[in-house]
């Protein structure tokens, strides 16, 4: 409303000072008398529509109701206003009935105009606010719709995983089997009692991966070593979950796994100005030989493509994941995307 009425105020300015220049009497006597047309009749409408149209999404009635409700605008801004500006230059009250018929014309023509456009404008502005709410609601369900998709995708994909692993372990060696079926138990319990958000703090998510860490040095004891870098100040800082998961697991299944002695795999995150950098390095076989192939057992790089759809899908075009060969050897993958307003500033 507030804006509406500052809109109206500018427009009768306009008009008052038209008016002066062209010789229809003083600017001050012009800009009281269409001040006080202008301002009734933009409250009488104002008002009325938000009492008459209540709690519907566009905030203007419909049908007959529109048309009466201006008609009432305009009416009663036309003898209020009139009223009011006859009292001000100290002429009798609705002296409008002494003008010549051509001015008098002219006085109704430029208040019927005035209101009616500037009543179609603020419709036409409230309708194209209302439709692009709409269409932003649309695209923030086709984005959680997408998000909820890839990640129902990534958790199946994770459990059968680990369950072949279990597989090998429960003729291989059975105390270790029980051992990782506790602590598959716990992970799961811990993942699924949760809501499944869209985003959850960066503290949660490493929270998330040192359990699957754990649940792996179950199964490869000492050839697993692993450490999780997360600075205090980035502990807030949301992400979409199982963003990092599948990079631990493609380092783990195509870096450590295939050699001998196994490797360590370090988490870091730190800021870069704006934005946030996660990194992800293991000490496996390198590149080259970790990245899987199309025809291997499981699909080529799901994780991978997974992780990079998701940056997609939040961040756009801002966000960046590489991978690149670690100076010591093995592999590094880097994720990049713009902090938040709130924690780049802070």
């Amino acid at each position: 409303m507030l804006r509406h009425g500052l809109i109206t105020v500018a427009f009768c300015c306009f008009i008052a000072t038209a008016l002066a220049i062209s010789g229809n009497g003083s600017w001050e006597s012009q800009m009281v008398y269409s001040l006080s047309i202008g301002t009734i009749c933009w409250f009488i409408i104002d008002v009325g529509r938000l009492l008459l149209s209540g709690h519907q999404e566009v905030l203007w009635p419909h049908g007959l109701w529109s048309y009466g409700l201006i008609a009432l605008g305009i009416t009663v801004g036309f003898l209020g206003g009139n009223a009011i500006g006859d009292a001000w230059v100290g002429a009798p009250p609705l002296e409008f009935h002494n003008l010549a018929a051509r001015k008098m014309a002219s006085t109704i023509v430029i208040t019927l105009v005035a209101t009616i456009g500037m009543c179609f404008f603020f419709f036409s502005l409230g309708k194209s606010k209302h439709m692009q709410g709409q269409l932003d609601l649309a695209q923030r369900n086709a984005t959680e719709a997408r998000l909820k998709l890839l990640e129902t995708q990534l958790e199946p994909h994770m459990l059968f995983n680990t369950l072949a692993n279990l597989r090998v372990l429960i003729t291989a060696d059975p105390p270790r089997a029980v051992a990782m079926l506790d602590r598959l138990n716990s992970y799961l319990r811990m993942t699924l009692s949760g809501s499944r958000a869209l985003a959850h703090p960066l503290s949660a998510e490493f929270d998330r991966l040192g359990d699957y860490l754990e649940l792996m040095s179950v199964r490869m004891g000492e050839r697993l070593r692993y450490t999780l870098d997360l600075p205090e100040d980035l502990r807030d800082v949301p992400v979409p979950p199982l963003l990092l998961q599948p990079l631990v697991e493609n380092s783990i299944r195509h870096g450590l796994e295939p050699k001998v002695e196994g490797g360590e795999i370090a988490v870091r995150a730190r800021r870069n100005g704006d934005r946030l950098v996660i990194e992800v390095n293991d000490t496996g076989v390198g590149l080259d030989a970790a990245l899987p192939s199309d025809s291997e057992e499981g699909g080529s790089g799901f994780g991978l493509e997974q992780v990079r759809e998701r940056l997609a899908t939040v961040f756009g075009p801002q966000s960046e994941m590489r991978l690149a060969a670690a100076p010591a050897g093995g592999t590094c993958a880097t994720l990049s995307f713009p902090l938040p307003v709130t924690a780049a500033a802070s």
